[in-house]
């Protein structure tokens, strides 16, 4: 393996780094993070008297004497030793936990990605590899397939990046697959396993449903069938609001089952019906579809009240409506809103309700329609199913 260049530090650097030492009164390692440096750097820049008054602190001179240290200071430094070597490993332990029933390779390489941050000592012992296997395994020559798999990881981390961690093994496989790389989907899974590259937890959305009302309700005519035959035959409606620095913004959306595109939006500052109906009418203007189309959605007030029912007539739409408190009668967009909240959780929370619509809008345009890889229809994105049924 070939070993890292050495940096070189000025001894202006050296100086400022122990005097924001001295000056935050953080701890140790923290400082030595921020600033990307091993701790026992800067623990020796410390001791050697790289402070403000240390080796180059004011005009040229002689470098300052550093007197024996007295037994109050020797003790100090002796327990400041202890508490450093306590936190790391108190931290290493919550970083690689991944590893540590992993095989040695896996716990060497922890090693070498953290060297800057923990002495490769405590990570030797707190991961029981030993030191001289260890430092073996640094400058032994690199494998060809471990050439290929650092490389492929690089892929992966890019790729994962790019998709704001939303994306799992299978997805980063289907990414790399349509660059044209031809990888196994389980060399990818047990890379990012292995590494600790992980999708971001979903948790459900919080969607909002009034059924007390005293409008008609129709039949569930969807019965969970999620498929369709082609793009217009099928559409999922759905609600939510999202909690800003100025109040909530309520979100509409109408979704394709066949291509899962989301083909009407409106974002409003309250909840009345015009929010739902304007979602309904950017879609049915955008798609101009034929009768028979059947619009699925909650049983709330919004889909059942007079004004809605009369567009979805007009145009010649079946109304199918979701069991009384069933989420998973409409379980695509329960699917759909699990992706939306992580993307809140990323870029949240929003002080104006600006804030919210220009990242819903992103989200929505530009990232779930267009670049977002769907399990559901084949690892493809909407706009590449939208050009399939096209095509066909």
């Amino acid at each position: 393996m070939t070993s890292k260049t050495r940096r070189e530090f000025t001894e202006e650097f050296k100086r400022e780094a122990v005097l924001l030492l001295q000056s935050s009164g953080r701890p140790l390692m923290q400082v030595a993070k921020e600033f990307g440096i091993h701790p026992s750097m800067l623990r020796n820049w410390r001791v050697r008297g790289h402070g403000p008054t240390g080796p180059t602190a004011g005009t040229a001179g002689p470098s300052r004497i550093l007197l024996p240290a007295s037994p109050e200071q020797a003790e100090i430094r002796r327990l400041q030793k202890e508490l450093e070597r306590a936190q790391m490993e108190r931290d290493i332990p919550k970083k690689s936990h991944r590893h540590l029933l992993g095989p040695a390779e896996m716990r060497f390489r922890f090693i070498e990605d953290h060297r800057q941050m923990f002495l490769v000592r405590v990570m030797c012992s707190v991961l029981e590899v030993s030191a001289s296997g260890y430092y073996a395994w640094r400058h032994r020559p690199e494998s060809t397939r471990s050439q290929a798999n650092r490389a492929l990881l690089g892929d992966i981390r890019r790729v994962h990046a790019k998709s704001r961690r939303r994306y799992g093994s299978p997805r980063v496989h289907a990414a790399l697959q349509a660059e044209g790389q031809r990888v196994g989907r389980n060399r990818v899974a047990r890379l990012m396993r292995r590494h600790g590259i992980a999708v971001r937890s979903k948790r459900r959305f919080r969607v909002t449903t009034d059924s007390k009302h005293g409008f008609p309700v129709a039949p569930n005519l969807l019965n969970r069938k999620f498929t369709a035959p082609g793009p217009n035959k099928v559409w999922l409606a759905d609600m939510t609001y999202i909690p800003t620095g100025e109040g909530w913004l309520y979100l509409a959306v109408v979704l394709d089952l066949f291509s899962r595109k989301v083909v009407g939006w409106a974002m409003r500052e309250t909840m009345a019906q015009e929010l739902t109906l304007s979602a309904l009418q950017m879609a049915i203007t955008n798609r101009q579809p034929g009768p028979g189309l059947l619009q699925h959605s909650d049983r709330g007030s919004q889909y059942a009240a007079h004004d809605y029912r009369r567009l979805l007539a007009k145009h010649g739409m079946l109304c199918s409506m979701s069991r009384k408190g069933n989420c998973w009668d409409n379980a695509p967009m329960e699917s759909f809103f699990g992706s939306l909240k992580t993307e809140l959780e990323e870029d949240g929370p929003f002080l104006t309700r600006q804030d919210a619509r220009s990242t819903l809008f992103s989200f929505l345009e530009a990232f779930y329609n267009r670049t977002r890889l769907h399990s559901a229809i084949g690892y493809k994105t909407p706009a590449d199913m939208e050009q399939l049924a096209a095509a066909a």
